[in-house]
């Protein structure tokens, strides 16, 4: 496996110095998946855009969860899994819910459970889902909006769980005890 760096704001290529003072800003300290992004400033720039967009679809905290956590554990992400247990947490998202998608066990909500298995079948599909499963996602009250809106997400968590996987991301401090 190839070595990378975890950039600081001191030693990061200039381009990504800002970005990383971003995200600094954003979440009170250096995610280290941005540190690894460092060397790529245009990937850094590209998942800081694609976090904030995903973050003002239509979803909610919990199903913007569900999205993220949902693909998290399908890609096997060791950094984001954790990392994204942390951040429902502080969203006040409830923990069975959290649990459940770790697990990999149905959700109790039978509507976040169609938006998770939806996710679910556009991540391993890569977007060639079934009519029936569209059509049960609507039938859940989603539309069409929500159904191009998991993209966004989808595209963000390829960015960090990719990246993550090629440099084996150390998980933060902060995100350890969500370790499983």
């Amino acid at each position: 496996m190839a070595e990378f760096t975890l950039y600081t704001q001191e030693n990061a290529p200039e381009e990504a110095k800002p970005l990383l003072a971003d995200s600094v800003a954003a979440f009170g300290m250096l995610p280290n998946l941005h540190a690894v992004m460092a060397e790529a400033p245009t990937l850094l720039k590209g998942y800081q855009v694609l976090h904030e967009l995903f973050q003002k679809t239509s979803f909610n905290a919990e199903e913007l969860t569900v999205v993220w956590q949902s693909i998290n554990v399908e890609h096997a992400c060791h950094y984001c899994v954790p990392a994204h247990s942390g951040i429902a947490a502080a969203m006040k998202v409830d923990q069975g819910v959290v649990d459940a998608l770790v697990n990999k066990t149905p959700l109790e909500n039978p509507k976040l459970e169609t938006l998770r298995e939806t996710t679910l079948a556009m991540t391993r599909e890569r977007g060639v889902i079934s009519d029936e499963q569209i059509e049960k996602f609507f039938a859940a009250g989603y539309g069409k909006q929500q159904l191009l809106e998991i993209i966004v997400g989808l595209s963000q968590k390829v960015m960090s769980n990719y990246t993550n996987h090629l440099a084996d991301t150390p998980v933060d401090a902060a995100f350890k005890k969500y370790v499983k």
